[in-house]
């Protein structure tokens, strides 16, 4: 063989090879999770929301992007942009533990650790949401969106006893496998077909609840109802929307509490805040949107159109100010957000992260990232 044909099979065996060890990975790695079988995957396909092999949106939603924008936006995360990531350390607050353990049955809290993560309490009871205490909301645990700079970032050993992890989806920037795995003794409740994932990562079958869109559960004094969300779900290369994902309405005696999670802006959140409503807390996603994927995130502006739908009384942004997940700079979302909310007379609470808020008191809020850069 001559040798500039021997100079140009390096590469393809280079690539070759770093595809197979890719999908080796995808195939093997513990971090991926596992997909539904047996009887969950059973209780998967009974779902009326499940058809043609996967779970499927109320209202028609584009996730696909052309390969050329793909690799555009691709090339714009490589590279990186201004002001999309904080050059300062973002300052916290410690969580007074003796206070989260001193509030009473009949009134709620809410503390946030960035993104998606909280701590809920209500009726005495203890709810981990979306708990994403790793490095990088990631398919690698060495690549992929890295967490801001925290003075203190939550940990599993500094957080209050908890009584029932809660999760929305199963995407890893709210399913984080490096702290399911300190959780492991905990009670799980999450949309159909998640508990694949926690069964893997030796979570017990009997301590996971698993619920399709409009069914509830107890958690202790609180009342969980899945709702829909305009999203996605999945982990690997091949197996998108093959788990379910969703909102969550909480209801305690008097109290309501709406956490949205990830969605596109769509009439389901009319439809939570005429079934349920009015609600005294909407926690809902601010951040990681674009034009090129309008559907599946919502832009500030929407968001407080939502709260407007939801009929609540205040409205906490989440989803922001731990990860780079979009092109926007990171106090943009706030920005635009504190804005229409403004303008529509819509509640905002902004806490500092890590602080505990008792009723959606609206005077926990303060602008933290002004001044920052």
């Amino acid at each position: 063989m001559k040798r500039h044909h021997m100079f140009l099979l390096w590469p393809l065996g280079l690539l070759v090879l770093l595809v197979l060890a890719l999908l080796a990975y995808f195939a093997t790695a513990s971090r991926i999770g596992s997909g539904p079988t047996g009887e969950r995957l059973k209780r998967v396909q009974a779902s009326p929301h499940y058809k043609e092999g996967k779970f499927q949106n109320q209202l028609e939603t584009n996730m696909d992007l052309p390969p050329g924008k793909m690799l555009g936006v691709m090339w714009q995360f490589i590279m990186g942009g201004e002001g999309r990531e904080p050059k300062d350390t973002l300052p916290t607050v410690d969580l007074d533990l003796a206070a989260w353990q001193a509030v009473p049955d009949s009134s709620f809290a809410v503390a946030w650790f960035g993104h998606s993560s909280l701590l809920i309490k209500m009726g005495g009871t203890t709810l981990l949401v979306d708990p994403i205490f790793g490095e990088r909301a990631s398919t690698f645990s060495f690549a992929g969106p890295r967490r801001f700079n925290y003075r203190q970032h939550m940990q599993v050993e500094r957080l209050p006893p908890i009584d029932v992890v809660l999760l929305s989806h199963d995407h890893y920037d709210h399913l984080d496998h490096e702290t399911i795995v300190q959780l492991r003794e905990k009670r799980f409740i999450a949309p159909l077909g998640v508990g694949a994932h926690l069964e893997r990562w030796g979570i017990p079958a009997a301590a996971i609840t698993e619920k399709d869109w409009w069914e509830s559960t107890q958690a202790g004094n609180v009342k969980l109802t899945l709702a829909p969300a305009r999203h996605f779900s999945g982990r690997g290369l091949n197996n998108r929307s093959s788990t379910l994902w969703g909102s969550w309405v909480m209801e305690s005696g008097s109290k309501k509490i709406y956490f949205g999670a990830d969605s596109g802006y769509s009439p389901t959140f009319k439809e939570v805040g005429d079934r349920f409503g009015p609600f005294d807390l909407a926690l809902l996603e601010c951040g990681a949107y674009n034009e090129l994927w309008p559907d599946i995130h919502m832009f500030p502006e929407q968001t407080a159109q939502a709260a407007v739908d939801l009929q609540a009384r205040v409205l906490m942004p989440v989803h922001w100010g731990k990860f780079s997940l979009a092109m926007h700079p990171w106090q943009e979302p706030v920005e635009r957000l504190s804005l229409q909310a403004r303008l529509l007379g819509v509640q905002l609470l902004t806490p500092r992260i890590g602080a505990m808020v008792t009723n959606a008191d609206a005077e926990s809020s303060v602008q933290w990232w002004k001044g920052l850069r």
